[in-house]
């Protein structure tokens, strides 16, 4: 018995050695997932039950039971998150699973005091600790958040509300701002809101009344209506005229297109004239023109016109026919093509055109009604133009035309063949100084030689000018001069050559009045007899504006014609006041 019980004995401690030797192994295995948990500073919540005391540990080991993990629970998180200013320290957790292990060294090797080990935690106070660094860290994100509520609005209507459990992780885990958010971020909250558009100082108009105009497709329109009535002593201008109270109309318009590129422009314009009381005048006249002008390749660019026009024939004219109550309106189709090429500082310009004037029926006093229609002709001509570009100012050139009547009836109702051919060369200056002064002027010799021999050929100096001067801001002085040949079909006679120059003024008095003047001077030149006219005219007149579409006009005109011929001279003088309405 004696001998039994000592094997017992020895048994159970031999049990118990190798109970011991087994959880010393076990947690010397676990010893390094430990260690490397607080190297990297990675942390996971502890449950109670994982913490024992060094006894409790001690007293399992003695019975050779291995402390069992604790289960993970629902409060657990699944992933380790980095620490914190506020975790707990690494040092309240027992990294010690054996009596067997050696003693922790610490850090800080200094021998001049003793470091004291700080006092155990319990798993409350811990809890409690933890606790108090995420509501201190929730509140400072919410303050943070507070602050930035104004920028961030946008951003959350846009992205979408944060999810609450990311607002609870550490700043690192929260989701990325977007690209644009993060743009707007950065804008200082306390910049100055901007003034609206309409607030704004807008720049002062150099004409406050001028027209505006009419969009109209890629054309801006600039329409014109005058009303009024005119008061004259010779109602048609001739040296047997009388005086008449006329209603005047007078429709103009201009049409700009807005092309990148190229550019067209359409002008025209409309009188009509009916007598009220005195001298019976019913007549009406217009003239409409369009002018494209297209830029091509090589510095080459094409100018193209069309135009129509209808004119009665004035009864102080040459061929004007006596003891008429209404004279032949003439109507006039029109077009040219041009070609204009630069060359260096060579300019070279080609133009052809081609006219057509119809002559309708004078009516009689009688009643009867006269033909006119050996008047009809056509002109075709072309113009050679060759300039040198002294300075961007100056341009001298030297111009040739040539040019071709024909009339449609081979011989008129007098047996002549009215049929001729034109030849005129002349040199001028184009000049181009902006808005003080531009336009062109020249002189030459034009010549007309009819195919009828029995008919002198006309001929005579020709002068043209176009000229603006504009001296200073709201005053336009503007100088035209024109050399004519006109045609005859009265017996025996070529016909003449008319010289007519205008020289008109423009001034802006104040913002709403403007007035403007006018003197002319024609001078026309018989071919074939000793017969010439002088006639001479001055206009002024004043526009009142109400507003920008409204205003108030006056004009008042003389004219008057002193001729070697008998039954030409005549005077006629006007008063006009009327309503000008412009958009």
């Amino acid at each position: 018995m004696s001998g039994v019980q000592p094997e017992k004995r020895t048994g159970r401690k031999g049990k118990a050695v190798c109970a011991l030797l087994l959880a010393t192994s076990i947690f010397a295995l676990l010893r390094p997932s430990l260690l490397y948990a607080q190297e990297t500073d990675l942390r996971g919540e502890v449950s109670e039950s994982a913490i024992l005391s060094d006894q409790q540990k001690r007293a399992l080991a003695g019975q050779g039971q291995v402390t069992p993990a604790a289960a993970p629970t629902q409060d657990s998180p699944r992933t380790y998150l980095p620490a914190s200013a506020g975790a707990v320290p690494d040092t309240d957790v027992p990294t010690t699973a054996s009596v067997f292990d050696p003693p922790t060294t610490p850090d800080d090797t200094s021998t001049d005091a003793p470091t004291q080990p700080k006092p155990r935690q319990s798993a409350a106070a811990r809890q409690r600790t933890a606790d108090q660094a995420k509501a201190a860290k929730q509140a400072a994100a919410k303050k943070k958040t507070k602050k930035t509520a104004t920028t961030t609005a946008a951003d959350n209507a846009a992205t979408g509300d944060i999810d609450a459990a990311a607002t609870d992780q550490e700043p690192a885990n929260a989701r990325a701002l977007t690209v644009d958010s993060a743009d707007r971020l950065k804008l200082d909250p306390g910049a100055e809101r901007t003034a609206a558009i309409e607030a704004q100082k807008r720049k002062a108009e150099d004409d406050p009344f001028a027209a505006t105009g009419i969009k109209w497709g890629s054309f801006i329109i600039r329409p014109t209506l005058e009303q009024g009535l005119t008061a004259s002593s010779n109602a048609d201008s001739s040296s047997t005229g009388s005086s008449a109270l006329l209603s005047e109309t007078t429709l103009r318009f201009n049409a700009i297109s807005d092309w990148r590129e190229n550019s067209a422009t359409i002008d025209g314009y409309g009188i009509f004239r009916e007598t009220l009381s005195g001298e019976q005048v019913h007549d009406a006249q217009g003239r409409i023109e369009g002018q494209l002008n297209v830029d091509l390749d090589n510095e080459l660019r094409a100018i193209a016109k069309l135009g129509y026009e209808a004119v009665p024939e004035s009864a102080s004219a040459p061929g004007a026919v006596p003891d008429s109550s209404s004279q032949p309106v003439r109507q006039t189709v029109d077009g040219s093509l041009g070609l204009e090429k630069d060359v260096g500082k060579m300019q070279f310009t080609v133009t052809s055109a081609i006219a057509h004037d119809t002559y309708g029926d004078a009516k009689l006093d009688d009643g009867t009604s006269l033909s006119q229609k050996d008047r009809d002709s056509t002109l075709y001509s072309m113009k050679l133009r060759t300039g040198y570009e002294i300075s961007p100012a100056l341009t001298p050139f030297t111009e040739v035309e040539l040019g071709r009547r024909v009339y449609d009836l081979g011989v008129d109702s007098s047996g002549f063949d009215r049929s001729s051919t034109t030849l005129g060369a002349r040199v001028g200056t184009k000049l181009d100084l902006g808005e003080k002064l531009a336009g062109e002027f020249s002189a030459g010799w034009l010549r007309e030689a009819i195919d009828d021999a029995n008919l002198p050929a006309i001929s005579g100096p020709s002068v043209n000018a176009d000229v603006k001067w504009s001296p200073e801001r709201g005053t336009i002085i503007g100088l035209t001069g024109q050399t004519m040949i006109e045609d005859s079909t009265t017996a025996g006679q070529s016909g003449d050559i008319l010289y007519s120059g205008r020289l008109t003024g423009e001034r802006q008095i104040r913002a709403n009045l403007t007035g403007n003047a006018a003197l002319g001077l024609d001078w026309r030149d018989y071919t074939g007899i000793d017969g010439h006219d002088l006639t001479l005219s001055a206009e002024a007149g004043l526009t009142w504006w109400l507003n920008r579409y409204v205003g108030l006009t006056s004009r008042a005109r003389t004219e008057k014609l002193t001729s070697n011929l008998a039954g030409r001279n005549y005077t006629a003088n006007s008063v006009f006041l009327g309503l000008k309405l412009q958009r």
